[in-house]
């Protein structure tokens, strides 16, 4: 409608029909707000957040924000209403709070709508926009969208969009003078869909509409006609259709209730892209974000900025490929009949002048611009559940800030700030709010070190609301919520686990309860494989306690007694096993191993000890340096391994890995290792369960390619047996032994080769049986024993680094070179 001088006349109320995350739609929607200037605002989105919308215009609010609606009484069901910098309900919220308009929101009421989906669990969260889908009528909607863009001869909606509406007034030209020309456009557009496929884009839409129309009518008894409404545009020709009040009112009546509370939260452009499973998504947060602000040129603009960031890379790229680059887009945009170069010419752009073509460097620049990482930020004076508060509070003061990149942590638990840090993240983890994942640390395998990958995702609010209910403090939180654990857990394994968490979350209140558990537990187990199960995680929290200055001497009494059961009841559990059973006890087996020498170790009494009174270490076994007496738990687990590497009846996977162990531990002599592996091998043993035999004792990551090239005995045994295997036998070996001999390094690989390409010379060095061997000559760099001269002259240096006490006075220089020679 326009007046007497062709300008245009409004008809209010002002039906502003959108694109949710939409940068021209946000434009078009400021310049009609600033043109026509509504006595109030009405938004699209749930009436409880009319108390909180005024601290959008909060400093300390900076989007992509969202608004959190969840259930009183069930924190987990929740419901996001994400806005960026670049939504139109953005800028109309920001157009009304800057001159003191009224902004309301009149959308279904999140009460009801969390209601509603509790109802139906496959439905996706409430968000502000509908999906295309069935409707009542059964017949399917069409994206609005993609009908547009086809009438239009588009076969891109994106494009389309960008064309028609994105690019108008991005800084080319003057804005557009008849501010509600789009909006008009658009209605009319939508009017012909909905009467061509019906009214229903989903099928709570009519009951959203019809709440939408009383909200409407209560807005203009109180502020009068003239307002102003954004909403998604397949709603306008609903909003503006008569209908009684009668029939709305009919339409809401008996509609599920529950008590919603509403906060403010940060949100990312990661989470506004459409991969990301948002139903309102779109492609690229960040070049409509660009789009937006950019306050002229934005397309020099943004490849200005695309190339800052592959020199960050260090990639060469000068101001040179910027001009060509930009040349190259408005070519394109020429080319392909569009008023402007859109996103498609500007990556091709970028891809052919900055990136040689490559697609690596172009998926860095969609990742880290065209979504972007951006994180925003919610004021103090938001309203939050009380843990939400703390967490905030031990983020600032530790310097621990949530950040929406993908960010690599090391800590060193030896400073306090990061002892605290660890602290925080292993509470946070047993409350299920997952912002840290620990990693591998990199050149260390101390305990002192932890590293973690952290990635805050907006989802975490709803994680640290649904927590609320363990306490007000991320400390009180995870003590109760270790202490209801402990209790309701029924293996063994689980509070074994707990108790390890509970250490690394430094939960002192909490780890009587769950030591009582885990004595319970721990007395009723009778499954050795369960036991063996438990008893690492129970040794590992023994030796975090060292690091972390934590009591552990509970959980030293508990592991030992755990390790004795072990002890006696391992060795039958091994017997009469299948293939895959014992694959399974062979790595209890393993575990229980490394658990038994870290408890020796963890119970090892402090240097400088007098010797005086009781020591841990006579319970375990340990003597001052860490050798272990006969008697000791070491010891009688060696015994044990014994028992099983000589067993008839026990797996030869089990019996060969046990064989390994007593070797690497020098508990078995080389002559004796030989004759095991002899007897192993020998022709009366079936090839299956040989082969099986050296999987166990030269597999796994116990390095057995380096143990069979520096013991050519061992090699000349395996070599004599595998040549011996029968044709029709070899077929079944041959997994084994490839995945028992494809896990060594390429060099020990080819090593091995040139050993045995040597072939046989006659009996063997001192191999009882006088088993086959390799010919005398050893591989360039390897002897044929062990030179025990040599080693005496680098044990003493070994024996510093590893902090061991010196056997025997080091000799002196001028020896120790001339031995070395």
């Amino acid at each position: 409608m326009t007046d007497g001088t062709g300008g245009e006349v409004a008809a209010w109320p002002l039906l502003l029909g959108v694109r949710h995350h939409g940068p021209g739609s946000a434009r078009a929607v400021r310049a009609a707000l600033d043109a026509y200037e509504p006595g109030a605002v009405l938004i699209e989105g749930p009436p409880e957040a009319d108390g909180i919308v005024g601290l959008a215009a909060d400093a300390g609010m900076r989007p992509p924000v969202a608004l959190l609606a969840h259930a009183a009484d069930d924190p987990g069901r929740a419901g996001f209403w994400p806005l960026a910098g670049f939504s139109p309900e953005w800028a109309a919220i920001q157009w009304a709070l800057a001159r003191g308009v009224p902004v309301r929101f009149i959308d279904l009421p999140a009460a009801n709508s969390l209601a509603m989906a509790a109802s139906k669990p496959s439905e996706p969260e409430p968000e502000p926009e509908s999906e295309p889908g069935p409707g009542p009528d059964g017949r399917v909607r069409p994206d609005p969208l993609a009908a547009l863009a086809e009438a239009a001869g588009y076969d891109d909606p994106e494009r389309w969009w960008e064309d028609v509406v994105e690019h108008r007034g991005t800084g080319s030209g003057p804005e557009p003078s008849a501010p509600l020309a789009p909006f008009t456009a658009v209605a009319e557009a939508m009017a012909a869909l909905r009467a061509e496929y019906g009214d229903g884009g989903h099928e709570d839409d009519a009951v959203r509409e019809a709440h939408m129309r009383l909200r409407l009518r209560q807005a203009r008894r109180e502020f009068g006609d003239q307002v102003a409404v954004v909403c998604g545009a397949w709603h306008v020709p609903a909003l503006a259709r008569r209908a009684t009040v009668t029939a709305d009112r009919a339409l809401l009546r008996g509609l599920p209730r529950v008590k919603a509370e509403m906060s403010w939260v940060p949100w990312t452009h990661r989470r506004l892209a459409r991969h990301s499973g948002y139903g309102a998504g779109i492609t690229s947060p960040g070049w409509y974000g660009h789009l937006f602000h950019a306050p002229d040129r934005p397309l020099e603009r943004w490849l200005t900025t695309v190339a800052r960031l592959l020199r960050d890379e260090d990639m060469a790229v000068s101001s040179a490929h910027v001009i060509e680059a930009v040349r190259l887009a408005e070519t394109l945009a020429a080319l392909r009949g569009r008023p402007l170069a859109g996103l498609a010419e500007t990556m091709d752009a970028v891809q052919a002048v900055m990136c040689d073509g490559s697609e690596v460097p172009l998926a860095l620049v969609r990742d880290r611009l065209v979504v972007g990482d951006a994180l925003g930020e919610v004021p103090e004076t938001a309203p939050a559940v009380p843990l939400q508060r703390d967490l905030t509070r031990t983020q600032r003061s530790l310097r621990l800030r949530p950040e929406a990149a993908d960010r690599e942590l090391e800590l060193d638990l030896r400073k306090e700030n990061d002892a605290a840090r660890s602290r925080l993240l292993h509470r946070l983890r047993l409350l299920g709010v997952d912002w840290g994942t620990p990693a591998a640390s990199r050149g260390s395998t101390g305990t002192f070190r932890e590293t973690w990958r952290l990635r805050w995702e907006p989802e975490l609010a709803v994680r640290v609301a649904e927590a609320g209910i363990w306490g007000t403090t991320v400390l009180s939180a995870a003590t109760a919520r270790a202490e209801s654990e402990a209790v309701g857990a029924t293996a063994l394994a689980e509070v074994t686990e707990l108790a390890e968490r509970c250490l690394l979350a430094g939960l002192a209140d909490a780890l009587p309860v769950v030591m009582r558990a885990l004595a319970d537990r721990a007395a009723l187990a009778t499954d050795v494989g369960h036991l063996a199960r438990a008893l690492p995680a129970l040794v590992r929290s023994v030796r975090y306690g060292d690091v972390r200055a934590t009591d552990t001497a509970a959980l030293t009494e508990v592991a030992a007694g755990l390790a004795e059961r072990v002890l006696v009841g391992f060795p039958p559990a091994c017997a009469g096993l299948g293939p895959d059973g014992a694959a399974e006890m062979c790595a209890h087996m393993e575990s229980v191993h490394r658990a038994v020498g870290l408890l020796a170790e963890a119970s090892r009494p402090p240097a400088g000890d007098s010797g005086t009174g009781p020591e841990p270490a006579a319970r375990c076994g340990a003597d001052r340096d860490g050798a272990d007496r006969d008697g000791g738990l070491r010891g009688r687990w060696a015994g044990a391994l014994r028992g099983i590497a000589g067993r008839d009846g026990v797996p030869g996977l089990i019996r060969g890995r046990a064989a390994r162990l007593l070797l690497d531990d020098g508990r078995l002599a080389e002559d004796e290792a030989a004759r095991l592996m002899g007897l192993a091998l020998s022709p009366g043993t079936a090839p299956p369960e040989a082969a099986a035999w050296v999987e166990g004792f030269l597999g796994g990551e116990a390095g057995g390619g380096m143990l069979l090239v520096h013991d050519e005995r061992l090699l000349g045994l395996v070599d004599h047996w595998l040549t011996g295997v029968s044709a029709e036998a070899f077929t079944d070996v041959l997994p084994l032994l490839r995945r028992t001999f494809s896990a060594y390094d390429a060099g020990v690989r080819r090593t091995l080769g040139e050993l045995v390409r040597r072939g046989p010379a006659g009996p063997d060095h001192g191999v009882p049986g006088g088993a086959p061997g390799l010919s005398a000559p050893a591989a360039p760099g390897f002897g044929p024993g062990l030179d025990a001269r040599r080693a005496a002259a680098a044990e003493p240096v070994v024996r510093l680094l590893l902090g061991l006490t010196p056997a025997a006075p080091a000799p002196d220089h001028h020896h120790a070179l001339e031995a070395a020679g």
